[in-house]
């Protein structure tokens, strides 16, 4: 389990994260959210030990980030935007030197790195230089660096990043995997991608969490009450007195085009699926040519452009941020 509490960072005057709270449970997938800008990359590396706060904590596992980090950091394992590849080295050549740079004792050096490789679908290309891999395979590679070691927590940056289609669902695939045996959290700007392998959303807009739920629940941060959406082939003036005649009808909107009405109508807090049903009696009750009725969901598209509307301030550059002297001997 994680928990992070209250975490800040500020540059000079500049706040990037703002007393930010969450707690991370075991053996879910994460979706981390933002604009650019929004705080994202910087709670990430906070996260992980890569860059200090200015106020607040981060355990993970009971370890303190900041106090324990060694002890923090193999619980973790880390897949940056741009992965930490050297392309003259071979995946089974770059997988021991990350194994043994992790701590890997030596009597589980082989069984680890062929297990991640199979785990990853690397094994077939084993020993070609990764400079010579496709970009997709170079990310697999990067996600078996991450998850070598057994780290319980897996932190992903944007893993899919200049993938092409294929790869992208290849990718999203391992990861619904991973998430089987590890806790993961994803950063992504692929919003449909989250929606369909994350169990949680965390947004995050101008340094704050604005919203933490399953992808599902997101939907009642946009509609507040239910809605359905009605079509017939008829006029405004045909169907509004029959939507009139609905007391569990709270609030309506009609369009028409080429003599289709549309309707949404909002029905408060009443069962959707018992009211969808009234709704059809009804209009059959008075003749209303409805060829369409459909529940009105929110994307995690529409809530994220509502929660994060005008945050779009970028991150300042921490070029004086110094790594402590034991993280660079890791």
């Amino acid at each position: 389990m994680v928990e992070v509490s209250h975490l800040t960072k500020k540059y000079g005057d500049f706040t990037a994260v703002s007393d930010l709270s969450f707690t991370i449970e075991d053996g879910l997938i994460y979706g981390f959210l933002g604009p650019n800008g929004a705080g994202k990359s910087t709670t990430m590396n906070i996260m992980t030990g890569c860059l200090s706060a200015t106020e607040g904590e981060v355990i993970i596992e009971g370890h303190d980030i900041f106090e324990e980090a060694k002890e923090a950091k193999k619980c973790i394992g880390y897949l940056p935007e741009i992965p930490p590849l050297y392309p003259d080295l071979t995946p089974v050549e770059y997988l021991e030197f990350v194994a043994r740079a992790k701590g890997v004792p030596a009597n589980e050096l082989d069984e680890q790195i062929e297990n991640v490789m199979e785990e990853t679908g690397i094994t077939v290309y084993a020993n070609r230089l990764i400079k010579n891999l496709s970009k997709g395979y170079k990310q697999r590679v990067g996600i078996a660096q991450a998850i070598i070691g057994r780290p319980s927590l897996i932190i992903l940056d944007e893993p899919t990043v200049g993938l092409d289609p294929k790869q992208i669902i290849e990718i999203r695939n391992l990861i619904k995997s991973l998430g089987r045996k590890h806790t993961v959290v994803l950063s992504s700007h692929i919003l449909s991608e989250v929606q369909a392998i994350c169990d949680r959303v965390m947004i995050i807009s101008r340094g704050k969490l604005v919203a933490f739920d399953a992808p599902e629940n997101l939907e009642s941060l946009m509609l507040g009450e239910a809605a359905i959406e009605v079509k017939a082939n008829c006029g405004k003036d045909v169907i509004e007195p029959v939507i009139q005649k609905m007391d569990f009808v709270t609030e309506y909107d009609l369009s028409e085009d080429e003599g289709v009405c549309t309707a949404i109508v909002r029905i408060g807090e009443n069962d959707r699926q018992k009211m969808q049903a009234e709704m059809f009696r009804i209009f059959g009750e008075n003749a209303v040519p409805v060829f369409q009725m459909t529940p009105v969901k929110a994307s995690l598209e529409d809530v994220f452009i509502e929660l994060t509307h005008g945050s779009s301030e970028p991150d300042p550059e921490p070029e004086d941020e110094e790594v402590p002297q034991e993280d660079a001997e890791e």
